[in-house]
């Protein structure tokens, strides 16, 4: 079957143009101002905005090991429903994926569970404790990069080791820059303003740019292809910066979180813990900054799900981490977007066309003979960030409760609806706004 998407605003090579696509067997097979409808079946997506699949290059869906905070299943549910049809999942898992037997039940919940693409890492070292470096030949066919996630590689000779046999493999190493040795002990907030107002323990920035400078010049040396995972701090953004213009191949993200929040923000709720923290307005107007010259590559959720216990208590007692992927879009468009900072085009790049190119992805251009990933887009839907209607099993987000002006209204993967769920081809023609965005603040629901 044939299926032509019609009426909506394409984003292609950078710009917006209003096109047709036609869609047949998992790949696009037209694109041009009008299209024949002879056996088609025709979506209507009027006044919407048709882009490239979004990608996640960090996410966490905990299993197999901690399937309680999520799933495969749940977890790339709540990506189809935040617009992206790829992600790559990080490997704090049990068993942590240091080889390629202990990769397999990874790949096979996706392999049975996965509502997008999944491609998983594999750790940089055995266990990711830090000592001895994984099987990373074995490992290199089945990934797109090797990470430690969730925590930094602290002996330079074993992150210089891994550089080099990573560059011999032509994998990116994708990096968690935190030098244990500046830790504040128990820190649970950005070493700044909220911190000494409310007497909490700090985190130093200098323990994420500290190992963000050893590892450049790691790069130096072994020309490793390295990207730098959760950017929070305007010195990690310079440090970056200075070595994309020395032509070095480094490349990063940030997440939502880092772009629209700062530390005069937070409550003393566990929806506002992550590692690294939410810091300064110096640090988040530096990440802006960063995005818009092109520092900052990707935006991506570090999306971390926990147990509504493990995130019920507060600052100092929640575990680190909060989830992203069904707000993440129309938080960025609201913010920065609709305020006037950052051109829609750009956040664009970082979410469809950067991470694909990074990490050697297939698709994100809308042309004939690209895979159909496809994600189509709403920029008048107001509505609140509701997450006790999330497919993720975690509910923790600091955008809880924010006001947003844009929604995900489908999300296709081989050219087949993955979201909403249940979509036949009788229903087309009619779009509805994304789940979680609880809209009887601004309308009708």
């Amino acid at each position: 079957m044939r299926l032509l998407l019609t009426g909506g605003t394409v984003f292609r090579d950078g710009g917006f143009e209003p096109l047709e696509i036609a869609v047949s067997k998992g790949r696009i097979v037209s694109v041009s101002p009008s299209l024949p409808r002879d056996g088609a079946s025709i979506l209507e997506l009027h006044n919407c905005l048709i882009v490239p699949g979004f990608v996640d290059v960090h996410v966490h869906l905990r299993q197999p090991g901690f399937s309680y905070k999520e799933t495969v299943a749940s977890g790339t549910a709540a990506a189809a429903a935040g617009g992206y049809t790829a992600v790559c999942a990080m490997p704090n898992l049990d068993p942590v994926p240091d080889c390629p037997e202990h990769l397999q039940a990874e790949l096979e919940a996706v392999r049975r569970d996965a509502r997008v693409r999944v491609y998983p890492y594999g750790a940089i070292t055995r266990g990711e404790k830090g000592e001895t470096l994984a099987d990373l030949e074995g490992l290199a066919p089945l990934v797109p990069g090797f990470s430690d996630d969730g925590r930094g590689v602290q002996s330079e000779a074993v992150m210089r080791e891994a550089m080099l046999l990573a560059k011999q493999l032509d994998r990116p190493i994708a990096a968690h820059c935190e030098d244990e040795s500046l830790l504040t002990k128990d820190w649970c907030v950005h070493d700044g303003a909220f911190a000494k107002r409310h007497g909490l323990p700090g985190n130093d920035p200098a323990s994420e740019w500290r190992q963000v400078e050893r590892d450049i010049q790691l790069v130096r040396e072994t020309g490793c292809r390295y990207h730098v995972c959760h950017v929070s701090t305007k010195e990690s953004v310079a440090l970056i910066r200075a070595a994309k213009a020395k032509g070095l191949p480094v490349t990063c993200e940030t997440g939502p979180h880092y772009l629209c929040l700062c530390d005069e923000d937070l409550e003393d709720h566990g929806r506002f813990r992550m590692n690294p923290p939410i810091r300064s307005a110096a640090d988040r107007d530096a990440l802006v900054e960063g995005l818009l010259d092109g520092t900052v590559d990707c935006v991506a959720t570090d999306h971390a799900p926990h147990s509504a216990e493990e995130k019920a208590n507060g600052l100092r007692g929640s575990l680190n981490g909060v989830v992203g992927l069904e707000c993440a879009f129309p938080v960025l468009y609201t913010e920065l977007v609709k305020t006037g900072r950052v051109p829609l085009e750009t956040i664009l790049n970082a979410l469809c066309v950067n991470p694909r190119r990074i990490f050697g992805l297939p698709g994100g251009k809308i042309e004939e003979g690209q895979i159909a990933d496809l994600t189509v887009l709403s920029l008048d839907h107001g509505g609140v960030v509701n997450p006790e209607t999330f497919r993720s099993l975690g509910r923790a987000t600091p955008f809880a409760g924010r006001r947003v002006e844009a929604a995900v209204c489908m999300t296709l993967v081989d050219g087949k609806p993955v979201f909403p769920e249940g979509l036949e081809p009788s229903l087309y023609g009619t779009i509805g706004i994304a789940r979680g965005y609880d809209r009887r603040s601004g309308g009708e629901s």
